[in-house]
C-alpha cells in the first residue's frame, strides 16, 4: 500500500533487519504492497517436547494469519463504554436537538452530547459574532434549524469525564478538524466519502469545511441542489470528492444522494487505519462466523468485527465463511486498531443517511411475559417480547448491582419481567433491564412525575441558586432558593448537608428540557387541598395552597404548580381595607387562595384571600362547576342587567341554584332576590322546584365565578334604564339609586346597589322616624331607594339617606307594587297546584279575597279565635280571630257565612271574618270617593281593608312609600286599626285585584285616577319626565367658563358657575385628534377653560334630551370645548354640525373613540359622537393574528381611531367600521379570517370580516406542504389570509401562504404556487397531495385547479400485477414529491413521474411487499427509437410548408407538434415587433410646473396631478394639423402683420440674450443646458438642475438619462460631484421608481464611490420620505458593516431620536460603546447628549453631559457646549448653577477668565443691576484666592 511506513513503523533489531534485507532478494513495490506476505518471519527449530512443539506451531499459525492483515482481531464483543477513548471515531444517530446542544445516539445503546461548540470553526465564529453584536447574525441559524432528529454524522469522541456519582459523560464532536484529523491533502483521492461542513455561502457556490487548512473545498451551487436542502452556515453535510487538483489543495465536491448512496470505499482511495473514518461502505467478505458475531476482511488488508447487535436478522443465520456482503463502518478505534461495521439494513443502501425512527413511546413500560432468546457472557441477552419484537438487556441490567451474573439461572427462567430503558437508533432495538431496583422503580422517565407529587430526594449538591436533588438514578431535580423552606433561609448551609434525604413536592416538571423544580416547604408539601396544575383544574370555588411570587400596589400575584399563576386584587387581599399589599405580605409566602374566575383559553387566573378569610363554602360551587364541565356548554356572557332564563338545580336555606340556558352557566338566585316583597319572597322559594324554568330574571353581580341573579322588579326597572352610576367616580351628591339592605349594624344599614358599589346609611339617616335601634327598621334583602348624601373621595367611601322624605316617588308607583305582588303570590299559587294531586290547592286558589262561604264552627278557643268547617274543603284548616268575632255569638256546629281575607297554601290555612259589617250587601263604590280603611288583616307588606261601611273589602300595602318604616314593632298597624288618612278609591273593580276594588291611600297630595294593567312597566313610563335634577339657568348656546372637577376616558366633568356639573363627550374637546392619542389625557382637574352648552342630560337616567325638551332647566348641560362651536353662533344648526348617520358613506374615512370591547358578540363598540356609536368586528380590527388573540388589549378605553365605513344601516341604526383599512373584500387584499370547519380531502371553510365567506385549499395553506396540513387547524382559530379571486357574492378563494400574507417579506417558498399550466416546465420537480387512485393511475393535486396523472408503469420500480396495492399503500392526501414528464396544454393534461430515479425519494410501495423489480428496455434500444422519432419530423415539416395540412388529422403527434411550431413563428415574431414598437414610447408622468430642487434632491416631491393631457408625440401631430389650414391662410399677410411679427421674433431674441447673460437666471431649455455643461462638465449643480427640469416636463426617462449621463461625464476625481449626482438619482427612484429600481442604483453607488457616505444618503431619503421601516433596516445594516465609524452611530442616534424613540437611542449609544475605542467616548456621548438637547428629553441630555464632566472635568470644551445648550433651552436659574460650577473648577486661569467673561455677558443680557454685580464680586473673590494660593 502506499502508506506503509504509516501502518507499520520500522521496528525491530538492526539484525532483524538485516537478516531479512539478505535472506529475500528485493521484489516490487506491488510485491510488498500484496499483504507482506514475505515478511514472516522464520521460525527456528528446537530441541523440545512434543507439547511445546505443538504449541509453538499454533503460535506461528497464528503470527502468519495475524501478519497479512494491517489490524490483528482476536474477538468479537459489542462496544462498551470503557472501551471509549479520546479520539475514537463513531457513526452516531441524532436523537434530539436543542438550542444549546444535542443528543446523539452511539453503537450498542450508548449517548453522547454533542455540545453547540463542536459543530466546526466557522459556526462558532457565528456565535461569537452574535454575542458580540447583541443581536442575531444573518447568517446563524441555531440548531434546530441546522439538524433534525434522525440524521446519522460521523463524530469522535472529545472528553470523557466522571461526575462524582461515577457516571461518565461522554461528549461527542463532528467538528471536521477533529473528524478528519488524519487526512492530508495528499491523501485526499477523487471518490472518497468525507464530512464536512458548510464554511461560507459564496456568490457561485459554497466552502465546505473539510478539516484541512491547506485545501479549498468548493460545492458548486448547480451541484447543491441536488441535496434538497437549504445549505446554511454550519450545515453538516457528507460529500464525494468529485475531483481534486493540485495535490489537494483544491477539491470539487458533489452532493447527489443518488451518487453518495453508490459510493463505496475501495484500495485505490488509499485508506489506512489512521484516517479511516466510520460511516463508509466497504465490500467485504466473511472470515469467520461466532457466536457473538462476525469477522470480515475489507479493502484487501483489514478485518474488523459485527458485533450481535449489528448482524441482519433475517440473515444471521444463512452467514458462512466467504460470502460477500456489503457493510458499512460502525467504528474505529485507532489506538487498538479495533474497526468495526455493521450489516443492518437500515445503515445500508438506500438508505443510511437518515433513520426514521429515533424514539420509542414504550420506553419506562415494564413488560411481562418476556423470553431469552439468547445469552452472552460478555455482552449481554438478547429478549423476545411478547409482542414479537426483540430488546437487549447489558450484561450489567441482568443482575443486580454487586451481584455476580449466572447466564444458567437466566436461561432457566421461562418467563421475565423486564423494563424498557432506552431505544437504540443506531440499532433499531430497545434496550432493556432486568433489575428488580429498575422494575419497580416509581418514577423513571420524567414524564413520571407529575406536578403535585409528593417525592423523596437526596441531596446532591448546594448552589447558590438553590439545592439539587437526586430523585432517581435518572431523575435529578432542584429545589430554588425561596422554596428550602417557609421562610427564607439566610445560611442554607448550615441546615442542608450533601447527601442528606428530603422530603419534596413537585413545582412543575419540562419533560422536553429535562428539569424539574421542587418544593421544601412544609405548607405545600403537607397541605391536603387540591393542587392546581393546569389552568382547567382551578375552576370557580375550589381552594388550594400557593406561593407568592410577587406583591405589587394592585395585589399579589400566586404560583401553584407548572405554570399556573393568579393574581389576588387589593380588594380581596383582606377583609379590611388594604392601603399596602407589602406591608402584609411577602414574596415567598405560603398562602391559602379561592378561585373567583378562571379563564384557562386565556390563562387568567383570579383569586381571593377574602373570602377563604370569610370561611365561604365552596362544595356548592365545586357541584354548579362539576355540572357544568359534564355538560361542556358554551361559556356564558356576562352582562350587568341581562335577561336570562334560569333551571332550577337546587335549593337551598339562602337561595336557588340555578342553571342559566342554554349554556348551563352556574348562577345563584338568593332568596330575598325572589321579590320586591319580604313575604313573597318565601313563598316563591317555597313554590319553586328543581327543574323549573324562571324566564324573567336579570344578571346581578358575579364574584368568585359566581353569578348572582334578581327578580326584584325595581332592580330590574333600574337596570332596564341604565343605572345612574356604574363606579364610585359617577356619584353625585343628591343622585337617587336603587338598590337593597346588604347589613344592618348597630350603627346603621349597608345598601348594596348594582355594579358592586356599597353605602352605609348611619343610623339618624335611616327613617323620618326617631330611630332607637337599627334592628327592625328594614329586613336584609329589603328593596330600597336611596339618595347620596356624602362622598369620601380618597377612601372611596359614600353615605345615603334612605328618608322617604328627602326622595322622591314617582306617580303610581305604589299601585304598581301592590298589583305586582298580587301577581307574584297568584304565580306561586298556580305553580304550587300544578304539583298538588290531592286536589286542595287547585280549590285553595279559587278562593279570592272577599269571598263569602257557608262553613260549620268547629271549636272555640280560649284565646277567642275559633277553628270552622267546610265540607268542600274538609282537610283545610279554617280560622277567625278574635277581632273576627267581635258582636257575633256562635256555638260548635252552627253553620255561618264568612268573608275570605287570606289563603296561605304553603301551611294550607284560610282566614276568614264572621263580621256582620263584612258579610252585609255591598254598595257600589264611585271612582274618586274617599273611605276610611279599617284592617282586617295584615301579611307582610300587604293588608286587607274594609271601606267605610260599604261592605267592600280590598287589599292595600302597608306603606305608602317603599321607604316608609315603623318606629317600634307596636306602631305596625293590627287588625282592627285605621289606615292614617283616607283612601281614594281608582277603580270600582281592578281586573288585576280579582275584581276587588284598586284605591290609593292618601298621601296629603291630590290623587289623579289612572288605569294601571298588569303589563304596565318601568320602561313604558317615560323617566326623564318629572325628575328632579340640579336647577340651573344655562340655555342652549350660553358660553360659560367651567372647571374640570373630574376626568374619564369617555367623558369630562365640568363644573359650572353656581356649583352646577356638566359634561363634555370626548367627540367635543379636539377638533382634529390623532389617532392613538387620548383627548382626554390633554386636560388637568382644576383646569379652567370655555365651553358652550349644546343639550342637556337627566340627572337620574343619563337620557340625552334634546335642545327643546321642556325640563331642559333641571337636567344637566352637556357642553362642547371644540373652538368651532365656540366661535359658531347662537343657533342650532351651527351647533349640531357634525358626523350624521344618514350622510356616511361605505368608504368614508371618520375618527372614533374606542368604548368597550364586547367579548359576547368579538366587536369593538366606538362612539364617533355623543349620539352615534359603531361596532367593530373582530377581523376588521388588525390584521395581525398575534394582535387578535387578545384582542382587549389592542385599544384602551378613550383612544383616538381611524376608521373606515364599512355599511351603514338607519333602520335599525348600526354603523359598521373596519380598523385595517380595507372596507371591502376585493382580489388582492389581505384579511383576518376564522376557520369556520376543516374539511378532510378538502381544504379550510372560512368567515372572513364583512359577512364573507373564504375557502382555502389544501395546497394553499403553507408554503411547505406538510403530511396532513389540515391538523393544524381548528374551529375559530384566526390566520391571515390573502384574498385570491370572488367565486360568488360573499364568497371568495382565498391563500394562507406566508409568502402571500406577508407580500412585503421575502419569505423562503418551498413548494412554488402552480398558478396555471404555463408555471410547470418538463423536468421540473414538485410536490402534491394524492387526490385519487383511480384505474389508470395515481391523481396528485398540484395546485387549487391543477391535477396530475402518474400512470402506473411511472409510479414504482417495482411490478404490480395487482392495482389495489396501490391505493392500500397510498391513501388520500398523501404528500409525494413527483416529476413533470409533459405538460399538454391543450388538453390540459399533467403527466407526473414519482420513480426514485426521477424524483430522489424512496419508492411510493414499501419494500415490505416484497414485488418483483420492473424489467426495463436497454437503453441503448431506447436512443435508437427516440432517434427514429424525433428525426421523422423533420422531413415530413418541409413537405407541409409547401401544401397546407388538410390531411391534419392523419399526420402523427410530434409532426403536428412541429408543424405548429413553425407555422407560429412568423405570428409570433410579429406579435413581438408589435409589441416592442408599441412600447418604446413610455408613459407620461401627470405632474404640474413649479419643482424645487437642491444637490441633495431631498426636497424633490410630486406635485398635484393636472388634468389629463395626451402624450407628447400626439400634442406635435395636433399642432401641425392646426397649422396646416393656418399656413394656407397666412400665405398672403399684410405689411402691418409682417411687421408686428417681426417685432415679436426680435423681443423673443432680446429676452434668449438676456438669459444668456444673466448668470443666477435658471436656464428655460436643453439646448442651453447643453451649452453649459460643454463648459462646466464637472459640475454636478448643473447636472441636478437639468434633471430637475425634465422633471418639470414630467419626463422621468429623461431625468434618468441625464443622471446617467452625468456618471459618466464627471471625472472620477470628482468624488463629492458624482455622490451628489448618486443621491439626486436614489431620490429620484425614490418618488417615481419602485423599490426595485432604487435598490439596483443603491448597490451600483456602492461600487462606484465611498459606501459609508451612500448608505446614510439613502437613510436620510427613507427617513424624510417616512419610510421608517425601510430606514431602520438600513441603519441595522450599517451598524453591523460600519460599527467603527462614529459617524454611522451619530447618524443612527439622531434618526432614533427625532423619531422620540429616546430609549432606543440610550441602547444604541452603549452598544457604540462597545465597538468604538475609549478615545472616542467622550466625543460620541456629548454628540448624543446634544442630539436629546435638541430633539429629545432634555433632563436625559443633562444628565449625560454631568456623567462625562464629572469624569472628565476639565473639558472645558464640552463644559462651553453644555453652556450654550442650557442657555438655549433651560432656565435662568440652570444656567447660573452651570456657570458657578465651572468658574470653581481648578484649570488655568486663562480658561476661567473666559468662563467669567461669558457669565458677565450674560448677566448684562439677561439679568439684572445685582446679579451682575455678584458676578463681578465672585470674580474679584477668584483672583483674591487665586493670588493667595500663588503668594503661600
Amino acid at each position: 500500500m502506499a502508506s506503509v511506513e504509516e501502518d507499520f513503523p520500522r521496528g525491530g533489531t538492526a539484525k532483524t533487519a538485516q537478516t531479512a534485507q539478505t535472506a529475500k532478494p528485493e521484489k516490487s513495490r506491488a510485491e510488498v504492497d500484496n499483504l507482506f506476505e514475505t515478511n514472516v518471519p522464520e521460525v527456528k527449530k528446537k530441541r523440545k517436547k512434543q507439547q511445546d512443539e505443538e504449541q509453538t506451531t499454533k503460535k506461528v499459525k497464528k503470527t502468519k494469519e495475524d501478519s497479512l492483515k494491517l489490524n490483528a482481531t482476536s474477538g468479537v464483543d459489542i462496544l462498551h463504554m470503557k472501551d471509549l477513548k479520546v479520539g475514537t471515531l463513531l457513526l452516531g444517530c441524532i436523537k434530539d436537538v436543542n438550542d444549546f446542544e444535542m443528543v446523539v445516539g452511539l453503537p450498542s445503546g450508548l449517548t453522547g452530547y454533542l455540545p453547540i461548540t463542536n459543530i466546526c470553526e466557522s459556526y462558532n465564529k457565528a456565535i461569537s459574532d452574535k454575542l458580540d453584536n447583541g443581536e442575531n447574525a444573518e447568517e446563524f441559524a441555531p440548531l434546530p434549524h441546522l439538524f433534525s432528529p434522525g440524521g446519522v454524522v460521523r463524530c469522535v469522541v472529545s472528553s470523557l469525564a466522571e461526575s462524582k456519582e461515577g457516571h461518565v459523560s461522554l461528549k461527542v464532536s463532528i467538528n471536521p478538524k477533529e473528524v478528519n484529523k488524519a487526512l492530508t491533502p495528499g491523501s485526499l483521492k477523487s471518490g472518497m466519502i468525507i464530512s464536512g461542513c458548510v464554511e461560507s455561502i459564496e456568490d457561485h457556490g459554497y466552502l465546505i469545511d473539510i478539516g484541512l487548512s491547506a485545501t479549498k473545498a468548493f460545492l458548486p451551487k448547480p451541484a447543491a441542489k441536488a441535496s434538497k436542502q437549504e445549505l446554511r452556515l454550519g450545515l453538516y453535510i457528507e460529500c464525494l470528492l468529485e475531483e481534486v487538483k493540485n495535490d489537494g489543495r483544491l477539491v470539487r465536491l458533489s452532493v447527489d444522494p443518488s451518487t453518495l448512496s453508490e459510493a463505496i470505499a475501495d484500495t485505490t482511495h488509499g485508506w489506512t487505519l489512521s484516517n479511516l473514518c466510520p460511516g463508509l461502505l466497504v465490500n467485504a467478505t466473511i472470515k469467520k462466523v461466532t457466536g457473538h458475531g462476525l469477522i470480515l476482511e475489507f479493502l484487501s488488508s483489514f478485518s474488523g468485527i459485527v458485533d450481535l447487535l449489528h448482524t441482519d436478522t433475517d440473515k444471521a443465520s444463512s452467514y458462512n465463511v466467504g460470502d460477500e456482503v456489503v457493510a458499512r463502518v460502525l467504528y474505529v478505534d485507532p489506538t487498538n486498531k479495533k474497526v468495526a461495521l455493521t450489516l443492518r439494513s437500515h445503515l445500508l443502501p438506500p438508505g443510511g443517511c437518515v433513520l426514521d425512527r429515533v424514539q420509542s413511546e414504550r420506553v419506562g413500560d415494564v413488560v411481562q411475559g418476556c423470553k431469552v432468546a439468547t445469552v452472552h457472557y460478555h455482552a449481554g441477552a438478547i429478549l423476545d417480547l411478547p409482542d414479537g419484537t426483540q430488546a437487549f438487556a447489558h450484561k450489567n441490567q441482568l443482575r443486580e448491582a454487586k451481584e455476580p451474573f449466572n447466564p444458567s439461572i437466566l436461561k432457566a427462567q421461562t418467563a421475565l419481567t423486564c423494563r424498557i430503558t432506552e431505544f437504540s437508533p443506531l440499532e433499531q432495538i430497545h434496550l432493556a433491564s432486568l433489575r428488580k431496583s429498575t422494575i419497580e422503580a416509581p418514577f423513571f422517565r420524567y414524564s413520571d412525575l407529575k406536578p403535585g407529587q409528593v417525592v423523596e430526594g437526596t441531596i446532591l449538591s448546594l448552589q447558590r441558586f438553590g439545592l439539587m436533588v437526586k430523585v432517581t438514578d435518572h431523575i435529578k431535580g432542584m429545589i430554588p432558593r425561596t422554596h428550602m423552606a417557609d421562610v427564607t433561609i439566610a445560611n442554607p448551609e448550615k441546615k442542608f448537608t450533601v447527601g442528606n434525604k428530603v422530603k419534596c413536592r413537585v413545582l412543575s416538571v419540562d419533560v422536553a428540557n429535562k428539569k424539574l423544580t421542587l418544593t421544601r416547604k412544609k405548607g405545600l408539601v403537607e397541605s391536603s387541598l387540591p393542587v392546581f396544575a393546569t389552568y382547567a383544574e382551578a375552576r370557580a370555588g375550589r381552594i388550594a395552597h400557593g406561593v407568592v411570587v410577587c406583591v405589587k400596589d394592585f395585589g399579589c400575584i400566586v404560583h401553584f404548580y407548572g405554570d399556573v399563576k393568579g393574581l389576588v386584587p387589593t380588594r380581596e387581599l383582606c377583609t379590611e381595607f388594604v392601603t399596602s399589599a407589602q406591608q402584609l405580605f411577602y414574596v415567598g409566602q405560603v398562602v391559602k387562595a379561592k378561585v373567583l374566575q378562571c379563564d384557562p383559553e386565556k390563562e387568567k387566573l383570579l383569586l381571593s384571600f377574602r373570602a377563604v378569610l370569610q370561611g365561604e363554602s365552596e362544595g356548592q360551587d365545586n357541584q354548579k362547576k362539576e355540572k357544568k364541565a359534564k355538560a361542556e356548554k358554551p361559556a356564558f356572557d356576562f352582562e350587568i342587567g341581562k335577561a336570562v332564563e334560569v333551571r332550577v338545580v337546587s335549593k337551598t336555606e339562602d337561595g336557588l341554584n340555578v342553571a342559566i340556558q342554554p349554556s348551563e352557566a352556574p348562577a345563584f338566585l338568593p332568596t330575598m332576590h325572589l321579590s320586591d316583597h319580604a313575604s313573597n319572597c318565601q313563598l316563591l322559594w317555597h313554590a319553586l322546584r328543581e327543574g323549573d324554568l324562571v324566564s324573567d330574571a336579570v344578571c346581578l353581580s358575579k364574584a368568585k365565578q359566581l353569578i348572582t341573579l334578581t327578580k326584584k322588579p325595581l332592580l330590574k326597572a333600574y337596570l332596564e334604564v341604565g343605572a345612574a352610576a356604574t363606579e364610585f367616580s359617577g356619584l353625585e351628591l343628591g343622585l337617587e339609586l336603587t338598590g337593597w339592605v346588604k347589613n344592618i349594624m348597630p350603627y346603621g344599614v349597608f345598601v348594596e346597589f348594582p355594579h358592586g358599589l356599597y353605602g352605609l346609611a348611619p343610623k339618624a339617616a335611616m327613617s323620618d322616624r326617631f330611630v332607637t335601634s337599627t334592628a327592625g327598621v328594614f329586613a336584609a334583602g329589603q328593596t330600597v331607594r336611596a339618595k347620596v348624601s356624602n362622598l369620601d373621595v380618597e377612601k372611596r367611601r359614600f353615605l345615603v339617606s334612605l328618608k322617604a322624605s328627602e326622595l322622591s316617588d314617582a306617580e303610581g308607583e305604589g299601585q304598581e307594587r301592590l298589583i305586582r305582588g298580587l301577581q307574584e303570590r297568584r304565580a306561586a299559587m298556580e305553580m304550587m297546584c300544578q304539583r298538588d294531586e290531592s286536589g286542595v290547592l287547585q280549590q285553595l286558589s279559587s278562593l279570592a279575597v272577599g269571598r263569602v262561604l257557608k262553613v260549620t264552627m268547629d271549636e272555640l278557643r280560649e284565646e277567642g279565635s275559633c277553628s270552622l268547617l267546610s265540607d268542600d274543603l274538609p282537610s283545610v284548616p279554617i280560622s277567625a280571630s278574635q277581632h273576627h268575632l267581635t258582636g257575633v255569638k256562635v256555638t260548635p256546629g252552627q253553620k255561618v257565612k264568612v268573608v275570605v281575607l287570606h289563603v296561605d297554601p304553603t301551611t294550607p290555612q284560610i282566614h276568614v271574618s264572621l263580621l256582620p259589617a263584612l258579610l252585609t250587601k255591598r254598595q257600589t263604590l264611585v271612582s274618586g270617593s274617599k273611605h276610611d280603611a279599617l284592617i282586617h288583616h295584615t301579611d307582610g307588606d300587604f293588608a286587607v281593608v274594609s271601606l267605610g261601611d260599604m261592605a267592600n273589602v280590598t287589599v292595600v300595602p302597608m306603606t305608602t312609600h317603599l321607604n316608609e318604616t315603623f318606629a317600634a314593632e307596636e306602631q305596625r298597624p293590627k287588625p282592627g286599626d285605621t289606615l292614617r288618612g283616607k283612601v281614594v278609591v281608582v277603580e270600582t273593580a281592578c281586573e288585576a285585584l280579582d275584581g276587588l276594588p284598586l284605591v290609593n291611600r292618601e298621601a296629603g297630595v291630590v290623587v289623579k285616577a289612572t288605569t294601571v294593567t298588569p303589563s304596565t312597566s318601568r320602561r313604558e313610563r317615560k323617566i326623564s319626565e318629572g325628575r328632579v335634577g340640579t336647577a340651573h339657568s344655562f340655555r342652549f348656546g350660553d358660553v360659560v367658563t367651567a372647571v374640570v372637577s373630574g376626568i374619564k376616558p369617555m367623558q369630562v366633568r365640568l363644573t359650572l358657575p353656581g356649583d352646577v356639573t356638566g359634561t363634555a363627550h370626548i367627540s367635543e374637546l379636539l377638533e382634529e385628534p390623532e389617532p392613538g392619542t387620548f383627548p382626554t389625557s390633554a386636560l388637568k382637574v382644576g383646569q379652567e377653560l370655555q365651553a358652550r352648552v349644546i343639550g342637556g342630560r337627566d340627572v337620574h337616567s343619563h337620557n340625552f334630551l334634546p335642545i327643546t325638551h321642556p325640563g331642559f332647566v333641571h337636567s344637566q348641560p352637556v357642553l362642547s370645548l371644540l373652538p368651532r362651536k365656540l366661535k359658531a353662533d347662537k343657533d342650532h344648526a351651527a351647533l349640531e354640525t357634525g358626523v350624521k348617520l344618514e350622510e356616511l358613506k361605505p368608504g368614508q374615512e371618520l375618527i372614533c373613540y374606542t368604548s368597550k370591547y364586547l367579548s359576547a358578540i368579538k366587536c369593538l363598540e366606538v362612539a364617533v359622537t355623543s349620539k352615534i356609536t359603531g361596532t367593530v368586528e373582530l377581523l376588521a380590527m388588525t390584521t395581525n393574528v398575534k394582535e387578535a388573540k387578545r384582542p382587549e388589549k389592542m385599544v384602551k378605553v378613550g383612544q383616538v381611531l381611524k376608521a373606515k365605513v364599512v355599511s351603514v344601516s338607519t333602520q335599525p341604526k348600526q354603523l359598521y367600521l373596519s380598523l385595517t383599512g380595507t372596507h371591502a373584500l376585493a382580489p388582492g387584499s389581505v384579511v383576518m379570517a376564522a376557520v369556520r370547519k376543516a374539511k378532510p380531502h378538502a381544504g379550510l371553510s372560512l368567515r372572513l370580516p364583512f359577512a364573507g365567506k373564504g375557502w382555502a385549499s389544501m395546497l394553499d395553506l403553507s408554503d411547505s406542504f406538510a403530511p396532513d396540513p389540515l391538523q393544524q387547524f381548528h374551529e375559530d382559530q384566526l390566520v391571515r389570509c390573502f384574498i385570491l379571486e370572488a367565486n360568488e357574492e360573499n364568497k371568495y378563494q382565498v391563500s394562507l401562504r406566508p409568502s402571500r400574507t406577508h407580500p412585503g417579506k421575502k419569505l423562503p417558498v418551498t413548494d412554488v404556487e402552480v398558478l396555471s399550466l404555463e408555471d410547470l416546465t418538463k423536468g421540473q420537480i414538485l410536490r402534491g397531495y394524492v387526490s385519487s387512485v383511480g384505474d389508470k393511475g395515481i391523481f396528485v393535486r398540484l395546485s387549487r385547479n391543477i391535477t396530475g396523472r402518474v400512470e402506473f408503469k411511472k409510479a414504482t420500480n417495482y411490478y404490480v400485477s395487482d392495482h389495489s396495492l396501490y391505493s392500500k399503500h397510498i391513501p388520500q392526501d398523501r404528500l409525494l414529491t413527483v416529476k413533470v414528464l409533459s405538460v399538454d396544454t391543450e388538453s390540459s393534461h399533467v403527466h407526473l413521474s414519482t420513480l426514485p430515479e426521477d424524483t430522489g425519494k424512496a419508492d411510493v410501495l414499501p419494500e415490505s411487499l416484497q414485488l418483483p423489480f420492473r424489467k426495463r428496455l436497454e437503453k441503448k434500444r431506447k436512443r435508437k427509437i427516440s432517434e427514429t422519432i424525433v428525426e421523422a419530423p423533420v422531413v415530413v415539416v418541409k413537405k407541409r410548408k409547401k401544401k397546407q395540412s388538410s390531411t391534419e388529422d392523419n399526420d402523427s403527434g410530434v409532426e403536428v407538434y412541429f408543424r405548429e411550431e413553425d407555422t407560429d413563428a412568423p405570428k409570433k415574431a410579429a406579435s413581438k415587433a408589435k409589441v416592442s414598437e408599441n412600447s418604446t414610447e413610455p408613459a407620461r408622468l401627470k405632474v404640474s410646473a413649479g419643482f424645487s430642487w437642491d444637490t441633495t434632491l431631498s426636497s424633490l416631491r410630486p406635485a398635484t396631478a393636472a388634468p389629463d393631457h395626451q402624450s407628447s408625440e400626439e400634442e406635435e401631430e395636433e399642432e401641425e394639423e392646426e397649422k396646416q389650414p393656418t399656413e394656407k391662410k397666412s400665405q398672403k399677410k399684410t405689411r402691418k402683420a409682417q411687421e408686428e411679427e417681426s417685432k415679436r421674433e426680435e423681443e423673443e431674441l432680446r429676452k434668449q440674450e438676456a438669459e444668456l447673460m444673466d448668470p443666477s437666471q435658471r436656464p428655460q431649455s436643453s439646448h442651453t443646458f447643453e451649452r453649459l455643461l460643454l463648459a462646466s462638465p464637472d459640475s454636478s449643480l448643473l447636472w441636478l438642475q437639468y434633471m430637475a427640469f425634465h422633471l418639470q416636463a414630467t419626463e422621468i426617462e429623461q431625468a434618468r438619462a441625464v443622471a446617467e449621463r452625468a456618471l459618466k461625464t464627471i471625472s472620477f476625481r470628482e468624488e463629492q460631484e458624482k455622490l451628489n449626482v448618486w443621491v439626486a438619482l436614489m431620490n429620484l427612484e425614490n418618488l417615481y421608481g419602485s423599490e426595485e429600481s432604487l435598490q439596483k442604483v443603491f448597490e451600483r453607488a456602492v461600487q462606484y464611490c465611498e459606501p459609508m457616505p451612500v448608505y446614510q444618503r439613502l437613510a436620510d431619503i427613507y427617513a424624510q420620505s417616512n419610510k421608517h421601516e425601510e430606514a431602520e433596516s438600513l441603519y441595522k445594516s450599517m451598524v453591523k458593516r460600519f460599527r467603527t465609524e462614529p459617524a454611522m452611530w451619530l447618524s443612527y442616534g439622531t434618526y432614533l431620536v427625532r423619531q422620540g424613540q429616546s430609549d432606543a437611542a440610550s441602547a444604541l449609544l452603549q452598544r457604540a460603546l462597545k465597538s468604538l475605542s475609549n478615545k472616542e467616548h467622550v466625543d460620541l456621548i456629548t454628540k448624543f447628549a446634544r442630539l436629546e438637547f435638541l430633539h429629545g428629553d432634555k433632563e436625559r441630555g443633562r444628565s449625560m453631559f454631568d456623567k462625562v464632566l464629572t469624569t472628565y472635568p476639565k473639558r472645558t470644551d464640552l463644559w462651553s457646549i453644555f453652556i450654550d445648550l442650557t442657555i438655549k433651552h433651560g432656565s435662568q436659574q440652570e444656567v447660573r448653577e452651570l456657570f458657578d460650577r465651572v468658574i470653581h473648577l481648578s484649570v488655568a486661569v486663562k480658561r476661567i477668565k473666559f468662563f467669567f467673561k461669558r457669565y458677565l455677558e450674560y448677566e448684562k443680557k439677561n439679568g439684572t443691576p445685582e446679579t451682575i454685580q455678584a458676578v463681578k464680586q465672585k470674580a474679584l473673590e477668584y483672583v483674591e484666592t487665586r493670588g493667595g494660593q500663588e503668594a503661600s
